[in-house]
Parts: structure tokens; C-alpha cells; sequence
């Protein structure tokens, strides 16, 4: 990397915010965002460097959308759960509460207790006590936080 842009983009981190928000005009041709310091100084020095040596090349553009692709949209729940919080389907969990041993059934989709299906865990925990508990604390399957000190 050239000297020049070392020092440009040490010289980000000492900048005021309203020397990296024109700067920003003037590298990208927009308004800067209105995101932290930090986004700021990081953007700015990448589009330095793109500037100095180049961007990513057509192709990999192209293989980057063709990937992007392949995720779940912005907003889906498709992927947020962890694969690891769920019981294996076919699994019976047992939880006593207020000595009354109580059933529920891991199944593909749901959950089953007393014959009918449920879409969590805590909704069967719920419809048990009668308040909202996380049904993976409350079946024994995932700890509870311990208390700030």
C-alpha cells in the first residue's frame, strides 16, 4: 500500500466527525449515513484503498450476488434458530410441576401434550403454570442465567 493512503487512513482515526463526513461527500458523492464513527472511519478507509488498487473484480461481483441469493431474505426467521436448541423429533420430555407430572412429544413441526399441538415449548410451559417461561429453561434443556452481581 502506498504511503499516502497509510497516512490517509491513520489520519481518519484523528479526524473530526465533520472532516470524515465531507470526506465522505466527496469519496462516495453522497450524504454521509447516519451511523457511528466508527462505520464511518472503517468505510471510508476501504474506499480508499478501492480507489487506490481497485474494487472486486465483475466476476466475483457476480458470484457474490449468485451467493447472496441462496440466503434468506432480510426479516425471514428462516435461519435464526440455532439448530442445536431443539429436541430430536420423538422425544419425550417430562417436567413435574406442583406434583403433577406432565408429558410433551418433540414432533417434526410442533409439539404435542395432551393431545393437542403446540408450535413451542413455551407455549406448552405457559398453558402448564399459567405464566410465560422459556420452554427450554422451564423442560430442564437450557440453563437459566445467573443473577448479575
Amino acid at each position: 500500500m502506498p504511503d499516502g493512503i497509510l497516512a490517509q487512513i491513520s489520519a481518519l482515526k484523528s479526524a473530526p466527525a465533520g472532516a470524515l463526513k465531507a470526506r465522505w461527500r466527496e469519496l462516495f458523492g453522497t450524504e454521509p449515513p447516519p451511523y457511528n464513527r466508527r462505520f464511518l472511519e472503517s468505510r471510508l478507509a476501504y474506499r480508499l484503498q478501492e480507489l487506490a488498487h481497485g474494487g472486486l473484480s465483475a466476476d466475483l461481483h457476480r458470484r457474490l450476488k449468485a451467493a447472496a441469493g441462496d440466503l434468506p431474505a432480510k426479516g425471514s426467521k428462516a435461519g435464526k434458530r440455532a439448530s442445536g436448541d431443539r429436541p430430536v423429533s420423538g422425544t419425550r420430555l417430562i417436567r413435574d410441576w406442583k406434583g403433577v407430572e406432565h408429558q410433551v412429544t418433540v414432533r417434526d413441526a410442533d409439539f404435542e401434550y395432551q393431545g393437542r399441538p403446540y408450535k413451542s415449548l413455551s407455549a406448552v410451559a405457559r398453558t402448564i403454570t399459567g405464566t410465560r417461561w422459556n420452554g427450554l429453561v422451564f423442560f430442564g434443556l437450557k440453563a437459566q442465567r445467573s443473577p448479575a452481581r
